[in-house]
């Protein structure tokens, strides 16, 4: 039986958000693609005033209001093969059910700068995923997923993920990174299902105008009226 399951009925537990972002420590890893989870957490963290600067269950921590939730916002320090430690130990601790749990990482799956959230699924590659699954026993968890492009060809996965992003990329993961912010202001505020409605849209392409016409164009297609003589 997985944590959630063991936890589902429990009326003790506190009623408060887990919000995880996974990443690597250490100024080596900043600004790599792997770590879009980081980024986003962080940026939760400075616009709702809250410090990740506690070290506990392997992990830097910080508790604080975000859209009127207390939550708990994570960044696991054992790396990202093993991320799934530091958050058992977490969710063991906080007695955290599943719909008070979301994940963000990234994902080469989508294009820089995009966002989507699913409710559940497989770890689709992530070593973070993966270890997190494993530890908890069960792929029912909420996930912000941030775009970080497709791995090139002749790639190693590792060294893609692993790589910092291109200047030219930098405006586009920066809007990315905005968006998983919002993505779980949201989830707080209105809950997954309307989350998901509004951030997994794919937008709209834009409308082709249509030529006007011409005088002559206008005179040809006007039906004409019968001569009478």
């Amino acid at each position: 039986m997985g944590l959630f399951e063991r936890f589902k009925n429990n009326d003790n537990r506190q009623d408060f958000f887990v919000i995880v972002g996974l990443g690597n420590p250490g100024p080596k890893y900043d600004g790599t693609k792997h770590n879009i989870g980081f980024d986003v957490v962080d940026r939760l963290g400075e616009k709702y005033n809250i410090q990740i600067d506690k070290f506990k269950h392997k992990a830097l921590i910080g508790d604080g209001m975000v859209e009127g939730r207390r939550v708990l916002l994570v960044k696991p320090q054992t790396f990202m093969n093993l991320s799934g430690d530091s958050v058992r130990e977490i969710v063991n601790f906080y007695k955290v059910p599943q719909d008070h749990f979301v994940v963000i990482y990234d994902d080469t799956s989508l294009p820089v700068g995009s966002v989507r959230i699913r409710e559940k699924g497989s770890h689709g590659g992530h070593n973070g995923i993966r270890s997190i699954i494993a530890q908890m026993g069960t792929d029912m968890f909420w996930r912000i997923k941030v775009g970080i492009g497709e791995k090139p060809n002749g790639w190693d996965l590792a060294d893609y993920v692993l790589a910092k992003f291109d200047k030219d990329d930098l405006p586009m993961i920066a809007q990315g990174a905005d968006k998983g912010l919002k993505a779980a202001e949201l989830i707080l505020s209105r809950g997954i299902m309307d989350a998901m409605n509004q951030m997994n849209q794919k937008p709209k392409p834009p409308q082709k105008e249509k030529p006007k016409k011409t005088a002559e164009e206008k005179e040809e297609k006007e039906p004409q009226g019968e001569v009478k003589e």
